[in-house]
C-alpha cells in the first residue's frame, strides 16, 4: 500500500491531502485547508504533518514563481542528442535575456508540435534555486520526495482519453490554463487576470482571510435565464466585486480557445470554484466547449464522500498522485539532479576520501650539490656581457629606422585629416539642407493628418449616440432602470472623447454588476468603471453610476 501527502502552498493558504493507493484504487484518507501568515509557514506545515500522521510519509509539494520558455526543435531519435539540443537552446535563452544559468533550476517536457509533426514542442520550466531552497526550508527534516509545478500535476486527476483535448483552468489570485492535447501536456498559459483584486477588496471589508473564503463559498452567481425565473434576493453585495473578475477570466479563455481547432472539455479548479454556479456562468460565455468543475476521476461515482470537499483540495490531491510516480516524472525538481543530490553531497562522510593517495605530496629529501658553482657563475657573466652589447647596438639602429617611419606616417596622416575635414564640412552642409526639407515635410504631413482626423472624427461621431442607446436597450437586464445618461466631452492627448455617465438603479446588487459586465462584453464603452452600489432604504433600491469612454463605430 502506497501513501503520499500532497501540500499546495499558495499566498496565505495551504491545501493538503493524504492519498492512499491500493492496487489501482486511490483513496483520500485526510484533507483540508489552512490559512497562515508568512512567519508561521513552518509551524503550520508541522501542524499539518502531525495531524495527518505523516512524519514518515513521502511528501509532494508545489514549486513557486516558476516561469516557462517554449521552443521547437526537429525530431531526434537519439535521446542524448535531444537532451543536449534542449539544454543548449535554454543556455542561449539565458544569455540573450541576461540570466545566470547557474542560479536557475530547470526541467522540461516535450510533445509533437500541433502545427508541424516533424517538430517537437518543448516546455522548459525553470525557477530560481534561491526560491526553491526557501520553499524546502519550510519543510526541513520532512521526507520531501517530489517538488513540481501545480500546472503540470493537475492532469493527474483527470481521466485522459485518446484524441480528446481538454483545458484545466486554475482560478486563484492569478489564473493558469493547462492545455492537454491527446493525453499530452501541450501548453501552459499564465494569465495576469485572476481573483487577487476581488479577494483583496472583500478582505479589506471582512478583515479576515477565512471570512473572505467563506464569503466566496456562500456567494451564488445566476445566469440570465436563472435571474429571469427567480425573484428571491439571495445574492449579496460582493457579487459586484467578483463578477467583473470572472468576466475578464472568461474573455481570456475565449481568446486562448482561438488557438486550437477543438477543445472538448474545460475543467475549472482553484479558489474560484467555491463560488456557486461558477461553471454555469462560464458556460454562458463559452459555447464551443463543455464547462464543468474538475473532480478527481476516482471520486466521481463515490457517493460515500462529499465531493465538494475534494474539489477544494484538487491541487493537493494531484500533487500527492505525482509524488507516487505518476504524471510527468521528468518535472520533479527534487530528484537526483536537483536538491536531492545536493543533500546527499552535504551529508558525505570524510571516510569517503580514504582512497586518495597523499604520499606523493611528500618532499623527496634529496640535497643540492654546490661544488663548482663559482666557475659556472663566471662563465655565465662573461657570456651575458657580449649578448647585452649586441642588444644595445640593434636597439639603437632599430629605433632610428622606426623614428623615421613614424614621422613619414604623421605627415601622411595630417594630409588625410585635412581632406577628411573638408569632405565632412561639405556633408554637413548637405545634411542641413535635408534636415530643413524634412522639417517642412513633417509639418505639412502633420497638418494634413490633423485635418483628416478632424473630418473622420466628425463623421464617426455622427451616429455614436443613437448606436449607444440601441446597444444599451439590447443589453440592459430586465430589473435594471436608468435614471439619467450624460455625455461629458473631455480632451485626451489632443482628441475629443465622449465620456458617458449612466445612472442606474435596481433592487438587486447582482443585476447592476451583470449590467456592467454586459456593457463590457458589448464593446460599447472603453475604460468602464463604476461607483460602489449604495442602497436607498426608503425605496429599497441600489444605485450606482457606470461611466466610460464612448467607442467609435
Amino acid at each position: 500500500m502506497q501513501e503520499c501527502l500532497g501540500i499546495n502552498i499558495s499566498n496565505k493558504l495551504i491545501k493538503y491531502s493524504k492519498v492512499q493507493k491500493d492496487n489501482n484504487t486511490f483513496k483520500v484518507i485526510s484533507h483540508g485547508i489552512q490559512f497562515y501568515d508568512s512567519y508561521d509557514l513552518e509551524k503550520t506545515i508541522n501542524q499539518i504533518v502531525n495531524e495527518t500522521a505523516s512524519e514518515k510519509t513521502p511528501i509532494s509539494i508545489n514549486i513557486d514563481n516558476e516561469k516557462y520558455y517554449y521552443f521547437d526543435f526537429f525530431n531526434l531519435t537519439n535521446k542524448n542528442y535531444a537532451k543536449k539540443a534542449i539544454e543548449t537552446e535554454f543556455e542561449s535563452f539565458c544569455v540573450d535575456n541576461h540570466l545566470n544559468r547557474n542560479a536557475l533550476e530547470g526541467r522540461y517536457i516535450y510533445s509533437v508540435d500541433n502545427q508541424n509533426s516533424d517538430k517537437n514542442k518543448v516546455i522548459y520550466i525553470y525557477e530560481s534555486k534561491g526560491d526553491l531552497n526557501e520553499r524546502l526550508k519550510s519543510l526541513k527534516d520532512k521526507n520531501i520526495t517530489c517538488a513540481t509545478p501545480v500546472t503540470t500535476a493537475l492532469p493527474n486527476i483527470v481521466r485522459l482519453e485518446k484524441n480528446k483535448n481538454i483545458m484545466i483552468v486554475d482560478i486563484n489570485d492569478k489564473t493558469t490554463i493547462t492545455t492537454v492535447l491527446n493525453q499530452q501536456i501541450y501548453n501552459i498559459d499564465s494569465l495576469e487576470v485572476g481573483l487577487e483584486n476581488a479577494i483583496n477588496q472583500i478582505n479589506a471589508k471582512e478583515n479576515s482571510s477565512l471570512k473572505t473564503y467563506e464569503v466566496c463559498k456562500n456567494t451564488t452567481i445566476y445566469t440570465m435565464e436563472m435571474q429571469q425565473s427567480t425573484t428571491e434576493d439571495i445574492n449579496n453585495e460582493y457579487l459586484q466585486i467578483l463578477v467583473p473578475s470572472l468576466f475578464n477570466i472568461a474573455q481570456e479563455i475565449k481568446n486562448i480557445l482561438k488557438n486550437y481547432k477543438k477543445i472538448d472539455q474545460i475543467y475549472l479548479t482553484g479558489i474560484g470554484t467555491v463560488i456557486n454556479n461558477v461553471d454555469l456562468y462560464f458556460q454562458e460565455f463559452i459555447k464551443e466547449s463543455k464547462v464543468e468543475i474538475l473532480k478527481p476521476f476516482f471520486a466521481e461515482n463515490d457517493t460515500s464522500i462529499n465531493i465538494k470537499d475534494y474539489i477544494e483540495v484538487n491541487s493537493a490531491i494531484a500533487l500527492a498522485i505525482q509524488g507516487m510516480g505518476y504524471g510527468a516524472k521528468s518535472l520533479n525538481f527534487c530528484n537526483e539532479s536537483g536538491p536531492g543530490k545536493l543533500k546527499s553531497l552535504l551529508s558525505m562522510d570524510v571516510k569517503d576520501l580514504k582512497g586518495l593517495n597523499l604520499s606523493k605530496l611528500k618532499p623527496s629529501g634529496k640535497k643540492i650539490n654546490f661544488s663548482g658553482l663559482n666557475n659556472i657563475v663566471f662563465t655565465i657573466a662573461t657570456s651575458g656581457t657580449v649578448v647585452l652589447l649586441f642588444l644595445v647596438i640593434f636597439y639603437s639602429i632599430g629605433t632610428t629606422i622606426l623614428g623615421n617611419s613614424i614621422n613619414n606616417k604623421k605627415n601622411q596622416t595630417q594630409e588625410t585629416i585635412k581632406d577628411t575635414d573638408k569632405q565632412i564640412n561639405l556633408a554637413q552642409a548637405d545634411d542641413n539642407k535635408i534636415t530643413q526639407k524634412t522639417a517642412d515635410y513633417i509639418k505639412y504631413k502633420t497638418n494634413l493628418e490633423n485635418i483628416n482626423a478632424a473630418i473622420e472624427n466628425k463623421r464617426s461621431r455622427k451616429n455614436q449616440i443613437p448606436n449607444l442607446l440601441n446597444k444599451i436597450i439590447y443589453n440592459i437586464p430586465k430589473e435594471v432602470q436608468l435614471t439619467e445618461i450624460k455625455n461629458v466631452e473631455k480632451t485626451e492627448k489632443g482628441n475629443t472623447v465622449e465620456h458617458i455617465l449612466i445612472y442606474a438603479q435596481s433592487k438587486k446588487y447582482e443585476q447592476l454588476a451583470y449590467f456592467k459586465a454586459r456593457l463590457k462584453n458589448a464593446n460599447i464603452l472603453d475604460n468602464i468603471v463604476s461607483t460602489e452600489g449604495t442602497k436607498d432604504d426608503s425605496t429599497e433600491t441600489v444605485k450606482t453610476v457606470i461611466e466610460g469612454d464612448l467607442r467609435g463605430f
